[in-house]
């Protein structure tokens, strides 16, 4: 899947149609309100991710792709009308993958695409397979399984599952996961992280005995040593 953020409806479409064309799945947003709330339900192979558009424009949107464990490796094409060095280079030193001057032709989009995937694809700069107990985690998938059976987490369910086994024996208190897993501007309350580590622990079944409670600061993970 691939997601395409342009404000601009008719490159928008076009841009999708012709991806569809070259079979790829894709799917395209007006705005980076849209496109997180789809971010919750999947995470895409690439994001072709247009500089500016209304409300939150494209480099604060990369900068909180990259600060996520889930997104953090996930392959950016900026594009930007503005077509300057400047916009360039800002976008690669915060990490995009490549970028699209406008007006780009859709040949061109394509074989950028191909080529950051193939990159992607090629140089993985993370482990994919993470285990913990009987919890097996694929991060190139974006799947969980526990005891062989494939468990259901919501996007925030698979960020702190993710912290927790990358960690494991680590306490974190409720204000640094609401800083890691929710970022540093969320407002919200310590309550919201108890009721995700409780769904978190309901979806795990006996695996989520493993997310332990730390009194007086947050929660830890205990995996248990193998005899």
């Amino acid at each position: 899947m691939i997601f395409c953020v342009e404000d601009d409806v008719s490159s928008r479409e076009l841009m999708v149609y012709t991806l569809k064309t070259a079979g790829y799945q894709a799917e395209g947003f007006a705005n980076a309100k849209d496109f997180w709330e789809a971010m919750k339900d999947t995470i895409p192979e690439l994001i072709i991710l247009d500089i500016m558009m209304p409300g939150e424009d494209g480099i604060s949107v990369l900068k909180k792709l990259r600060s996520f464990v889930t997104t953090e490796d996930i392959p950016v094409i900026m594009a930007t009308a503005k077509g300057t060095e400047y916009d360039k280079v800002i976008g690669l030193d915060l990490g995009a993958d490549d970028y699209l001057a406008k007006p780009f032709g859709m040949m061109e989009m394509i074989s950028r695409v191909k080529a950051v995937l193939r990159r992607s694809k090629r140089n993985p700069s993370h482990k994919p397979i993470l285990t913990a107990g009987p919890i097996e985690m694929n991060t190139v998938e974006h799947t969980v399984h526990v005891n062989g059976e494939e468990v259901e987490l919501t996007l925030k369910e698979y960020d702190l599952l993710h912290l927790f086994m990358t960690n494991p024996g680590k306490a974190f208190s409720r204000e640094m996961l609401l800083t890691i897993v929710w970022n540093e501007d969320f407002q919200g309350e310590s309550r919201t992280v108890d009721v995700h580590i409780g769904t978190l622990r309901t979806k795990l079944s006996d695996a989520g005995s493993m997310i332990k409670t730390v009194r007086g600061v947050g929660y830890r993970m205990e995996v248990p040593r193998e005899p």
